[in-house]
């Protein structure tokens, strides 16, 4: 019998054909409006650092078969920091020549992959639906080499910010783990509160480091499961909205789980745990 290990492909992270860029070609897909919950918490917890940055510089990377979540990108994170500027970097050359008509004001797009193409080390990186296509394996390999791109800590700041994650088509459920210079810091679940059953109809949207570990035994298994029970609890809050429920289920949660951030995002169907907590085991 031949193993697994045997009949697996060479990592997809190495450079190809003697190119610098890193990583694969991934299915392009793209939606308007798809990472506006993303944008939103971005624009939220990493303004401030990006205001005090003498050069902010942010990185949509993998944008897909079309720029729109990189010119989104722009728009909302100058709502907190209107210096900010964004490089939209695709692997695929295609896609940044279909890209180049929509360059402007604070915004290029650049050949490029993990490596990060940018002569200075950016603020931000954000990395949505790219890890999709890859093994688990591979994803601590992507962040180490991503979060040494991001720029250092320092007495003012915390340094860069990389947000990597996973949504649905439409933007309407997202899971990101968002990760510094140091490694990873936190879990973001994001919904459209309309349209929730239950918390755990998140757990298709778990990013790569996280989606196979939803199983007993496995941190994220065990908070998606005691947050169904606080969402159950909550059902008489229902009666004044999806919204009031959740938040209430989320107060209940917090009692156990290190819940990270408080009312005003969980208004914002949301809500940030410790990455500490959720780690997967072994």
């Amino acid at each position: 019998m031949t193993s697994r290990a045997a009949t697996r492909p060479p990592s997809r992270l190495r450079p190809s054909g003697g190119s610098a860029v890193v990583g694969t070609v991934t299915r392009g897909t793209t939606h308007p409006n798809r990472l506006r919950r993303m944008d939103r918490w971005i624009a939220a917890v990493h303004g401030a650092e990006l205001r005090r940055a003498a050069d902010p510089v942010a990185v949509d990377l993998g944008y897909g078969a079309a720029p729109w979540t990189a010119v989104e990108l722009l728009r909302r994170l100058r709502t907190a920091a209107p210096r900010a500027r964004v490089v939209g970097v695709e692997i695929e050359p295609a896609r940044v020549a279909a890209a180049l008509p929509y360059e402007r004001e604070g915004l290029v797009f650049r050949h490029g992959g993990f490596e990060v193409p940018l002569p200075q080390r950016p603020q931000l990186i954000r990395a949505a639906n790219v890890l999709r296509q890859y093994d688990e394996s591979e994803v601590a390999g992507v962040w180490g080499r991503l979060c040494a791109r991001l720029a250092p800590a320092d007495g003012h700041t915390r340094g860069g910010l990389l947000v990597e994650g996973t949504c649905d088509e439409i933007g309407r459920r997202h899971v990101w783990v968002a990760l510094g210079p140091e490694g990873p810091r936190t879990v973001t679940f994001a919904t459209r509160l309309g349209s929730l059953h239950r918390p755990s109809d998140l757990a298709e949207r778990l990013p790569k480091a996280l989606i196979h570990r939803n199983v007993p035994g496995e941190p994220v298994h065990a908070f998606l499961r005691d947050f169904d029970r606080a969402w159950a609890a909550a059902a008489p809050y229902a009666s004044y909205g999806a919204r009031q429920r959740w938040i209430r289920a989320v107060r209940d949660l917090a009692a156990d789980w290190p819940v990270t951030d408080g009312p005003a995002r969980w208004r914002q169907g949301e809500v940030t745990v410790a990455w500490g907590a959720l780690a997967p085991r072994g």
